[in-house]
């Protein structure tokens, strides 16, 4: 999509000067304009968090793991299941995999400074188009191309670009390429992430406020909401599994360690029927006397929704169930980094018990 350079020029500059002037203060960012480049360590760090998941979710845990290892050595040097167990509750946990892996590999193999360009960046564990672009420009001031979900909104109101996503996506790129500028990289594409964020949102968008209205295809057509034009939903398949709370006598509940190459793998979880690889129906971890849980859990993956049965069983306190794993206090199961699905189900059961 060809689009006229005085355009771009005029977009860069008010949506530069938007955000000199409300720019989101976050903790590894640097003020627009900064002389100081923020640290590729924490840059890197939080567009890994940032991915699937929302600021506000994001920032208390980038806190805690750059308090706890602060710098990208400290993470490569760290024990996996502490780093899995610290990763808890954000979701798509093959990033915290990929992130021990790239810390690992960056004090390894470039002596703990990240590569300064998209190229080099890419080479990294973990590290797809958008990330190794989004570093590049914010941390490097490189000129790069980043487009997120909010940028790719942003840009198709702007031109007005009619293709359904994902059809769109290289027209989108187009443009967003045409309207990057040469000059402050990283504040233009965080710029256009805030735009995305706080105005430029997918119901309700306030145009009126909006720096860039006055060049705004979609605006001027007064459908901005339309877009970005998406294909239709498939639904997403559902299935079924089964999961075991196996509780002993003094307040124990058993944990397991997940297999690597399992969904949630290297995370503590409970024991389940496989539901990961479509197993409805498994082995428990104790023979006989399951109590059946009136409380299914329900979780939504990103290509499929679950539902598990949870059934739960109490045991003498010297019971020791087969496989690795460990037993570990119900006053503080909060600390046990259960991912997301498993917190429910703790949750669940917890509940039933008061009931």
């Amino acid at each position: 999509m060809p689009v006229e350079h005085n355009i771009g020029e005029e977009v860069a500059q008010a949506l530069l000067a938007h955000y000199d002037r409300h720019a989101r203060s976050l903790p590894w960012r640097t003020p627009p304009g900064s002389r100081n480049l923020p640290d590729p360590y924490r840059v890197w760090l939080s567009e890994i968090m940032l991915q699937q998941t929302t600021v506000a979710a994001v920032i208390p845990y980038f806190d805690r793991f750059t308090a706890r290892w602060p710098t990208v050595q400290a993470l490569a040097a760290a024990d996996e299941a502490e780093v899995m167990a610290a990763w808890a509750g954000l979701g798509y946990y093959a990033r915290a995999r990929n992130l021990i892996a790239c810390a690992r590999a960056v004090t390894e193999q470039y002596g703990g400074r990240f590569p300064d360009t998209e190229e080099g960046l890419r080479a990294l564990p973990g590290v797809g188009a958008y990330t190794a672009a989004a570093i590049a420009a914010i941390a490097f001031q490189r000129r790069a191309v980043v487009v997120d979900a909010n940028v790719e909104r942003v840009v198709s109101r702007l031109f007005a670009i009619e293709t359904p996503l994902p059809a769109s996506r290289p027209l989108i790129r187009a443009a967003a390429d045409a309207i990057t500028p040469e000059t402050r990289a990283g504040d233009f594409a965080q710029a256009m992430m805030d735009l995305g964020s706080s105005l430029c949102v997918p119901r309700n968008p306030q145009c009126l406020l909006c720096p860039l209205r006055s060049s705004c295809a979609a605006h001027r057509e007064g459908r901005a909401e339309t877009y970005p034009v998406k294909a239709p939903k498939k639904e997403k398949p559902h299935r079924l599994g089964l999961v075991w709370w196996l509780e002993r006598a003094d307040g124990h509940v058993w944990i397991e360690r997940r297999e690597d190459k399992r969904m949630l793998g290297g995370m503590a979880g409970l024991p389940d029927s496989g539901w990961d690889k479509a197993i409805e129906r498994g082995v428990p971890p104790a023979a006989g006397g399951w109590i059946t849980l009136n409380r299914p859990v329900e979780h939504v993956f990103t290509h499929f929704r679950l539902t598990l049965t949870v059934q739960r069983k109490r045991v003498p306190t010297d019971t020791a169930p087969p496989g690795p794993g460990q037993w570990w206090p119900l006053d503080r199961i909060g600390e046990a980094g259960l991912p997301t699905l498993f917190a429910k189900v703790a949750r669940a059961v917890m509940k039933a018990g008061n009931d």
